[in-house]
């Protein structure tokens, strides 16, 4: 049977070992829950400096970008920053230095409506070098609910202002005032809209029964079986036209007629060329001088006897002028006429023959 001291003995062991077990499941779940890292983790101090703290206390958690990495440490007043006199010193882990810059932005902002003031991290836009420890980070001063209150006001009273003119002009409206209270209050209008709809529906019924011009253009078929004709001859022309039957549609098919043409206007061309060089008549007339001269002489002299031909000068103009020419002709055509029909009728008279035989 053991003694009393060696059961005393066992027993402090196995205090002293549940002990140390405890001290090590502690320290265990404090490295592995803590929000900056552990225990032994690094740390790295930053300042930020606000104008208000906003419910902000000591112990509040440091996010990044929604993550906690770390907790504020101290909460002060530095008398010689007049608009920012509120010191924030957080502690945050050093595995997160690597996302923390010079430039990052700090800010305070409520979780939820009513919760907690925490610090919050920004380095979205966050350019600059690696923020070191104690270094200072600017802040992003975010309004709290009484500054958001206080610069609204202005608002709701413009806004009390315009309803009370929007609820003034709706009593007008109803009453009957103005132009658009008379267009909503007065009945005539309603009388006046009810009689157009009965119009239009008259008017309706009328082009479905076929009635008038527009119901006939609506009813009867004779437009859409002429309109259909059209269109099925044009479609007929169409296709004689692609096939090349036709004087259109050879116009448009044999390639010999856009040969001729196409010969033609060259030949027209080479034709210009050489009257423009003064090669052969037709180019000796355009580009000579003389030819020229001499064309507008003969011009002239023909001028000048056609006038004098106008005028009865000459045999010609007696011939164009004088009437004696006219009258002896249609005298001689009236005695050859009058001996024509003299003959026919006594050919004996005048065609007797006398032979006489020596």
């Amino acid at each position: 049977m053991p003694s009393q001291q060696e059961v005393r003995w066992s027993q402090l062991k196995v205090g002293v070992l549940v002990l140390a077990a405890l001290v090590a499941l502690t320290a265990l779940v404090f490295l592995m829950s803590g929000s900056s890292g552990g225990l032994f983790a690094g740390k790295l101090t930053l300042h930020s400096y606000f104008e208000d703290s906003a419910g902000l206390k000591v112990g509040a958690p440091v996010t990044l970008e929604g993550v906690t990495i770390g907790n504020v440490k101290k909460i002060s007043i530095d008398p010689s920053r007049k608009l920012t006199p509120v010191e924030v010193i957080m502690k945050v882990s050093k595995k997160y230095s690597s996302s923390l810059r010079t430039d990052t932005k700090a800010s305070l902002s409520t979780v939820g409506v009513l919760g907690d003031t925490v610090l919050e991290l920004d380095s979205k836009h966050a350019s600059g070098p690696e923020a070191q420890d104690n270094a200072e980070l600017g802040t992003n001063e975010t309004p709290n609910l009484t500054d958001v209150i206080k610069s609204s006001q202005g608002t709701i009273e413009q806004l009390n202002t315009i309803l009370a003119k929007i609820d003034n002009l709706v009593d007008a409206l109803n009453t009957g005032k103005g132009s658009i209270g008379q267009l909503i209050n007065s009945p005539d209008l309603y009388n006046k809209a009810v009689a157009t709809v009965n119009q239009l529906n008259s008017l309706v019924d009328q082009v479905s029964t076929g009635k008038g011009s527009i119901g006939k253009l609506v009813s009867d078929d004779t437009l859409y079986n002429n309109a259909n004709d059209v269109v099925a001859r044009l479609s007929h022309i169409a296709d004689q036209l692609d096939a090349g039957q036709g004087t259109a549609g050879k116009l448009l098919k044999d390639e010999a007629l856009y040969d001729n043409l196409n010969k033609t206007v060259a030949q027209t061309n080479q034709l210009m060329t050489q009257i423009n060089s003064g090669q052969g008549a037709l180019g000796v007339m355009v580009k000579d001088p003389q030819f020229a001269q001499k064309f507008q002489d003969t011009v002239t002299k023909l001028d000048s006897i056609l006038n004098r031909v106008d005028s009865g000068e000459g045999t010609l103009g007696q011939l164009v002028r004088n009437p004696a020419l006219y009258n002896s002709s249609d005298q001689m055509l009236t005695e050859a006429r009058g001996l024509v029909t003299a003959i026919r009728e006594d050919p004996k008279k005048y065609l007797t023959f006398h032979v006489k035989v020596f």
